[in-house]
């Protein structure tokens, strides 16, 4: 009797695990097709579904906004192409909010045997053993994961705090800082906390004028969303022209 293969699901900061899948685009070979992209990989439990169906509006309502953000999306479910095609066919005749005859762009992937789902750690068995739970990888463009998030069958994603993450991400990168609670792009950001004596000296002082220092191990910078938007836009400008 043949053994299901074992997998470990994947953590922050582990390269994200590699396949080759049919999609409603074509074929995926992940992650060397997105190289130098920011990937948002996302699960939904199953096609035809009212809060994916939602959830898929409104993605694809988003999807420029993302790509301004050098970031491309895919998503995935327990599917057959036949009904992942059947499904984005009636969404073009739903209307949801302000959104109406949606065509709906980025690749679905076909994972009728389960073997990405698996790879990624999209099954939770409490919730269901044949469909993926709402699961979001936003992996960065050296094939690495940077954030994981999960969400119940029942809970539609928060796309604005899927976009805020990224953009998070990407001006951690960008600029070498963090983002304190509850930030949004033009919110002052944390500078890291000294790591010699002689850096601790200096904070205590606050001779450095642009920082606001609440304490020595706690200072923020400020950065105006214009800064952010243009080096972010810039960066993905450049990966557009290559």
């Amino acid at each position: 009797m043949q053994e299901d293969t074992i997998f470990q699901m994947p953590l922050i900061g582990d390269k994200a695990p590699e396949f080759v899948a049919n999609t409603t685009n074509g074929v995926v070979k992940f992650p060397s097709d997105y190289a130098g992209k920011w990937v948002i990989l996302f699960s939904h439990p199953a096609d035809f579904t009212p809060v994916c169906t939602t959830e898929f509006i409104t993605f694809q309502s988003m999807i420029n906004e993302f790509k301004d953000l050098n970031t491309e999306l895919i998503g995935l479910s327990v599917g057959t192409l036949t009904g992942h095609l059947a499904w984005i066919e009636a969404i073009k005749n739903l209307t949801y909010r302000d959104w109406t005859n949606v065509e709906i762009t980025f690749p679905i992937i076909d994972d009728m045997n389960m073997e990405i789902a698996k790879k990624y750690g999209m099954l939770h068995s409490h919730e269901s053993n044949n469909k993926t739970v709402r699961a979001v990888f936003i992996i960065d463009p050296n094939g690495i994961i940077r954030t994981i998030l999960y969400y119940p069958l029942t809970t539609g994603r928060n796309f604005e705090e899927i976009k805020r993450t990224l953009i998070a991400l990407q001006t951690t990168d960008a600029f070498g800082v963090s983002t304190p609670a509850d930030w949004q792009p033009g919110d002052d950001v944390v500078v890291a906390a000294p790591s010699t004596v002689n850096e601790l000296n200096k904070r205590i002082s606050n001779k450095d004028k642009t920082l606001d220092v609440k304490a020595w191990f706690l200072s923020l910078q400020k950065l105006s969303e214009s800064e952010i938007t243009e080096k972010l836009h810039k960066k993905s400008s450049n990966k557009k022209t290559k």
